[in-house]
């Protein structure tokens, strides 16, 4: 695993000590088979992106103001028509963290980002079969003054869009739960990790 705590200690120094989710399932053989395409891979980085003017840079609306926040999803060609999720990708060997991050959300979504803060370092075990699969998401807040999301990366990202959190938390978590499938359960336990940081003061 090439995104090792040395790597990661200056980006907890910079972006804040993540909340910790642990997480364990059983995964399909198709699952498997994403989870495991890149054997050198085993991580990737999830991006709450946030456009708007009228909250602090935790994401909560200011007192007194409308909440116009919005949150940048997106959804690949292999996803159903009405799952969406937030973008994120993988940092590869050699590569600076912030600039690979900032290069996926780009190629993902066409949005220049700033990263605000680690929310969530999930440490998940996918169990298939006999062997069991160490997995780890790092989850966070990024802003973005950019006004249009349009995916770069257009065989990877079949579209993206704005929604909101409460979307999120909402209408999605039910249709990613709904798919019955590990990885969407995973998803949802990440956002749900994710709002809880948000959330806090």
């Amino acid at each position: 695993m090439h995104l090792t705590d040395e790597i990661l200690a200056p980006i907890r120094a910079r972006y804040g000590e993540p909340d910790v989710l642990e997480w364990e399932g059983e995964i399909s053989e198709r699952e498997h088979g994403i989870a495991t395409y890149n054997p050198r891979r085993l991580h990737d980085v999830t991006l709450f992106i946030l456009n708007g003017h009228d909250s602090d840079a935790r994401g909560r609306a200011l007192p007194g103001r409308a909440a116009a926040q919005r949150l940048a999803l997106i959804r690949k060609p292999m996803f159903p028509p009405d799952v969406w999720r937030p973008p994120g990708g993988g940092v590869k060997p050699g590569e600076e963290f912030v600039e690979a991050v900032q290069r996926e959300a780009l190629e993902e979504t066409g949005l220049e980002v700033e990263l605000e803060r680690y929310l969530v370092e999930a440490r998940a075990r996918f169990a298939y079969r006999t062997t069991e699969l160490e997995w780890r998401t790092h989850v966070f807040l990024a802003t973005t003054e950019d006004e249009e999301p349009e995916p770069r990366d257009t065989e990877e990202i079949a579209e993206a869009r704005w929604g909101t959190l409460e979307e999120l938390a909402g209408p999605l978590r039910q249709r990613l739960l709904a798919t019955g499938h590990a990885f969407w359960r995973y998803r949802v336990a990440l956002h749900d990790a994710a709002l809880t940081a948000l959330a806090k003061s």
